[in-house]
């Protein structure tokens, strides 16, 4: 009877720390990637003006195309997620931090022109 209850707790325990996976690498992430390539960019938008806030946004472009793929080597090669919900997961944040990061810039910008 005690085998059988320890056998189904390392079920559960299995099962949960698959679905922490998908949230820490599917939503987790891509939203701290784009919340540190916000900081930055309000940095260099704040300090050095418009054009190279413009420029940093040109570069980091590059830069989460290389981290989107890297997480994405991580979640389905490496760890083993299924790619029919993690990859979804993962774009889906990343886009909706990616337009709220294109608002929060833009305002930068319009307050640096009024300036």
């Amino acid at each position: 009877m005690l085998f059988n209850i320890r056998l189904s707790n390392d079920h559960i325990f299995i099962k949960y720390k698959i679905i922490m996976n998908y949230f820490f690498l599917g939503v987790l992430a891509p939203i701290l990637l784009n919340l540190i390539h916000l900081g930055i960019g309000l940095f260099i938008t704040k300090n050095q003006g418009n054009t190279f806030g413009v420029g940093f946004s040109a570069i980091g472009f590059v830069s989460k195309t290389v981290g989107m793929v890297f997480l994405t080597w991580l979640g389905v090669s490496y760890i083993g997620l299924d790619y029919k919900i993690y990859i979804p997961l993962l774009t889906f944040f990343w886009f909706i931090t990616h337009i709220f990061e294109a608002f929060i810039i833009n305002n930068a910008m319009k307050k640096n022109i009024d300036k």
